[in-house]
Formats: structure tokens, sequence, C-alpha cells
């Protein structure tokens, strides 16, 4: 399987960026994917926000299932943690009373010293885990780009959120990644440019999750959970009359087709990190 590789130059040049404006701010808000948070964690983030607090936000919370609720609940015991549903009313409540908490000693040191200037958050994540949406509902409206693919968000944003401001910042990946089965979640929930995927691969390694994981899921939408990967493209072509002329399975929109029922939710709600994924980025202790 081809290796997946990144870290193009302009995301050098973010990472750059975000670390001269962090001194602006004071504290940070890391945006992960509910679906894979510890694949959609770069560890570099929280490296930069050094002795600022850092509220994890678990977002596309509507498109993730009970896994994801254990993986918050074991977040919380060590870090500051919500879940948000974008579409939820009740998301930007949830995610102001989060920022309170996180804010609350320098939020009451300022109001001592009578400093009425605005406290400022930088908003981080790998490119398309919502961080932009993180800052519409926050924001009241649509402040900040928003898309579902990555590079959305090409340059730093300062939005004005009430009592404080957010910096959107562009997506950021790792140097590297050297857990190749996250990099592939990566490229399951489009983190990654699909240009420079070997999609056919990412497919056939996203319905073998699928099968181990969620095979009704599968069966419910193709006829077919079980089986080889290759099988399960099949009935993913079989399914929505994907041929060629002659009767072979037409794979490339077999590929698209299935990659895409993940990204728009046609599988139902997942999650595919577990525990030990969240060790092994440190985001929990092992």
């Amino acid at each position: 399987m081809k290796v997946i590789q990144w870290y193009p130059g302009h995301m050098a040049k973010a990472m750059r960026m975000m670390e001269e404006n962090l001194t602006l701010c004071d504290a940070a808000v890391c945006v992960l994917d509910a679906r894979a948070p510890a694949s959609t964690y770069n560890p570099r983030l929280a490296a930069l926000a050094g002795t600022r607090p850092v509220l994890f936000v678990l977002a596309k919370g509507d498109l993730s299932d009970g896994r994801a609720d254990v993986l918050l609940a074991a977040l919380k015991t060590k870090r500051a943690a919500v879940k948000i549903d974008a579409l939820a009313p009740s998301s930007a409540r949830v995610l102001r009373s989060a920022i309170a908490e996180l804010l609350a000693e320098k939020i009451e040191k300022r109001r001592e010293k009578g400093l009425k200037k605005p406290l400022r958050l930088l908003v981080a994540g790998v490119p398309n885990t919502g961080k932009s949406t993180v800052i519409n509902l926050l924001a009241g409206g649509k402040k900040a780009q928003t898309g579902d693919k990555a590079g959305v968000t090409r340059a730093k944003q300062w939005v004005k959120c009430g009592d404080f401001e957010l910096l959107d910042s562009p997506g950021v990946m790792p140097p590297s990644c050297e857990d190749q089965r996250l990099a592939r979640r990566l490229a399951y929930l489009g983190c990654l440019n699909d240009d420079t995927l070997a999609l056919d691969e990412i497919a056939l390694s996203l319905l073998g999750e699928m099968s181990e994981r969620y095979p009704m899921s599968l069966k419910e939408r193709y006829g077919r959970g079980e089986g080889a990967p290759l099988e399960l493209l099949d009935a993913v072509c079989a399914k929505r009359g994907f041929l060629l002329r002659g009767g072979d399975y037409d794979y490339e929109r077999g590929v698209r087709a299935a990659i895409d029922d993940l990204r728009k939710g046609k599988f139902g709600k997942v999650c595919f990190d577990n525990a030990d994924d969240l060790v092994g980025v440190g985001l929990l202790e092992g």
C-alpha cells in the first residue's frame, strides 16, 4: 500500500504563522473530528500552546456514535474537552460555557484590574475538522469560510465573538505520520487533498475497517457487510449500477462512492479511533 505523506510548503508557513500569533492569544481551541479524534490531532499544536490553556472540541458530533462519547469521557479526565453538533442550537452554549470555564481565572484577574480588552483564542486543527464551523457557531453567523474539503482556510482571520476574539487559522498537519492507520483515517474524512492520494487503496482500507466495525451499516447500504475489501467494492458497484461496457465493474466510480458515502454520513454514525490511539498521539497517558 502506498505510504501517505504530506507537509507541503503552505502548511509549514501556516505553522510559523500560528507560532507567531500565539503570542497574542490567551488560550487555544484545538478542533478534532469526533469520528477520529486521535487521527485528527496534531501534537505540535499543543506544543505551540505551551502553558496556555487548551480546549479540545470534538466537532461533527452528529456524525459520530457512542465510541466517540467514550473517548470524550476519557479525554475529560485529563483535559478540557467537549463534543458538539454544528446543527444543534445547544452547541453554541456548550462552547461558550467551556471557554468561560477554561478562562475563568484570566477573566477574574482582568475584572479585578478593570481591563476591558477582549481575551483572544487561537482556533487550530488539521484541515477539514470544522474549525470555521466552530467559529461561526460562537459568532452567531457565517464569519469564517467553511467547506467540505481540506484547505478552505488559507489565511488568518480574526473574528469578534462577544467578550473574546477568535483567530481562525489554516489547517495544519503534523510533519509526518508514523502510524499509517491514522493517516488513512485522515484520508477517509477528507483532511488530505484527494489529488495526492491513491483513492483506490483508501477506499479498500475504508471498506475493510467498516466491515470490522460496522458490518450492518455496509449491509444496509450495499447489501453486503462482510468479506474481503475488493468483494465489498464489488458490492458497492453492483448496488449502484456502476458498470463498464462489457459488464465489468466501474471501480473508479465505486471507489469515489464509498468514500463520499462516509463523508456525507450515509453509513450512519461512526468512530474509528480508540483509547489506545489517544495514548499513541499523546492525548492520554498510557
